[in-house]
């Protein structure tokens, strides 16, 4: 545990790449392979399950450090994290352990999964006079459920891939399905991703997935991209992105986020296709017409492992196919798009009877000037916008462009003008600032009822401001949270908007964000509630 707490405190430290992956390196070169199992699971994105309640880690941290309640609330109110209010508080361990990461999780952590609170309570005990500061902090994180670290997982492959002495692409391609959580990290996992000579790559997956290939924003008139004529051009789908694998006469549905999904989508794994495909595609609710169902209605489908008749039959789902990676076992992914389509068409045209799988269209016009003209159409599609594929990229691993470009031609957001009404404290770095607000707009009572949490879109410098204004106008405190005296008005974005009966406002939108504060407006003049429901009948 410690050595992997020293890695955690150095990558939170810095925002250093080199001195990121240099800590990587040498984590990976000296740790044991199945604690370094566990860390690639959690720094690839792996998400550990909480094992305590949040509730009974403060009462036994309080009990254990002597704390009243209240002076651990100050402390915790002070600190903004409660895993590091908690290693800071705690006294000093009498019992130092060197027990690696792999025993902790297995062994410590997993243990205490549906335990009576007596037996985590002694545990707890136990572990925390184990441990000194910076690994009790880690430790909490884990059994809490609240890991987090700022590292991208291409930098884990690039990490793994100079310790090995591989190219990045072959162990980004054996770490899809790392963080699936199905199955847990091993020491000859471990071995088998680092192993300079294995077996055939894909004789090995079975159903494992390939890395997906990312697009990138668009920040620029598409016109500088050269000639129409050499980009592929497709609707970009609000839907959840996956890849359906069928191999061994089995079907396995992968999200961009490595979760299996097979089982929440039974139309799409029941899908009759040849054996040796991979089809990289978008998952969308789909009633009939020209255009899918809302976001929304797939938010019903995407957090259901069980399925039952009733949601097959009201909110069917499709998938939209826009790429081919793998045809009779062949991996086609250095070929040119414009080949691979021709070959996603032909292996679509030669499936009768298959509703549920949709070959997304391409999308024709004779200039530039005219594609924008129908990109306009996109809200009344159903569609976030276009996406421009070069016609000779082969499919990258991530968002690179060395093997050819995918642009995303997103529509402007939604936006209105709010008022911020609550702010709460970050959390890290930001624990001493204001940096996460609640905003509200105008009812026909002249109220402000509150509509959206948003936390990104402002510089430091800004962040900084606002928080002087928050300390200076709050009129109460609710815990971490301060309300404040309405003064502030904020252009806020957002890229779908759904009626919700669970909100006080009656709708919920969709990414939030500060797009920027209007200093030029007053309170009075912030959007209504009324404004914003009108933007239901224009989605």
């Amino acid at each position: 545990m410690r050595d992997f707490a020293r890695l955690y405190a150095e990558l939170d430290e810095t925002t250093s790449t080199t001195r990121k992956l240099a800590a990587l390196q040498t984590y990976f070169t000296t740790a044991a392979p199945q604690d370094a199992a566990w860390a690639v699971y959690f720094l690839a994105g792996g998400k550990p399950r909480q094992a305590v309640p949040t509730k009974l880690l403060r009462q036994y941290a309080m009990e254990y450090a002597g704390l009243d309640e209240w002076l651990f609330d100050e402390c915790y109110h002070s600190v903004g994290d409660l895993a590091e209010t908690i290693a800071l508080v705690l006294p000093p361990p009498t019992h130092p352990s060197e027990i690696g990461l792999a025993d902790w999780i297995e062994l410590g952590i997993a243990p205490l999964r549906g335990a009576p609170p007596e037996t985590v309570r002694t545990a707890l005990f136990t572990y925390w006079d184990q441990l000194d500061t910076r690994e009790r902090f880690l430790l909490t994180k884990l059994i809490g459920g609240g890991f987090r670290v700022g590292v991208s997982r291409l930098l884990v492959t690039r990490a793994l891939s100079a310790i090995a002495g591989l190219d990045s692409k072959l162990i980004a391609q054996r770490l899809m399905g790392w963080t699936d959580g199905s199955v847990s990290p091993t020491a000859a996992g471990f071995k088998q991703l680092t192993a300079a000579h294995a077996p055939e790559e894909l004789a090995q997956r079975g159903g494992q997935p390939y890395p997906f290939f990312l697009a990138h924003q668009l920040e620029r008139e598409p016109s500088t991209l050269g000639d129409l004529a050499n980009w592929q051009v497709e609707w970009k789908y609000d839907g959840m992105r996956a890849q359906l694998v069928r191999r061994e006469g089995k079907n396995w549905l992968w999200s961009r986020g490595e979760d299996l999904i097979t089982e929440r989508f039974p139309e799409l794994a029941a899908l009759r296709l040849p054996d040796g495909v991979v089809l990289d595609g978008e998952i969308l609710i789909w009633h009939g017409g020209t255009a899918p169902a809302p976001f929304a209605d797939l938010q019903k489908r995407m957090g259901r492992k069980q399925v039952s008749a009733r949601l097959l039959g009201e909110l069917p789902a499709v998938m939209v196919a826009y790429d081919l990676l793998e045809l009779d076992g062949r991996d086609l992914r250095d070929l040119p798009q414009a080949e691979r389509r021709m070959l996603l068409e032909q292996l679509i045209g030669s499936l009768q009877g298959t509703p549920q799988l949709r070959l997304a269209p391409l999308i024709v016009a004779d200039s530039w000037e005219h594609l924008a003209e129908i990109r306009a159409e996109s809200r009344e599609r159903g569609v976030e916008g276009m996406m421009l594929k070069a016609v000779d990229a082969r499919y990258g691993v991530g968002r690179t462009k060395s093997v050819g470009t995918w642009w995303k031609w997103k529509i402007d957001p939604y936006s209105v003008d709010a008022v911020l009404i609550y702010a709460q404290a970050g959390h890290g770095r930001r624990a001493s600032l204001y940096t996460d607000y609640t905003f509200a707009v105008w009812d026909q009572e002249r109220n402000l009822v509150p509509f959206a949490k948003a936390y990104s879109g402002l510089t430091d410098v800004e962040i900084a401001q606002v928080d002087q204004a928050i300390r200076k106008t709050t009129i109460e405190k609710f815990g971490p949270v301060r309300s404040v005296t309405p003064s502030m008005v904020f252009e806020i974005g957002f890229e779908g908007i759904a009626s919700s009966p669970r909100h006080k406002s009656g709708i919920a939108v969709r990414f939030p964000r500060i797009l920027r504060r209007r200093e030029d407006k007053s309170v009075d003049e912030a959007d209504t509630l009324e404004s914003l429901k009108s933007l239901l009948v224009a989605s």
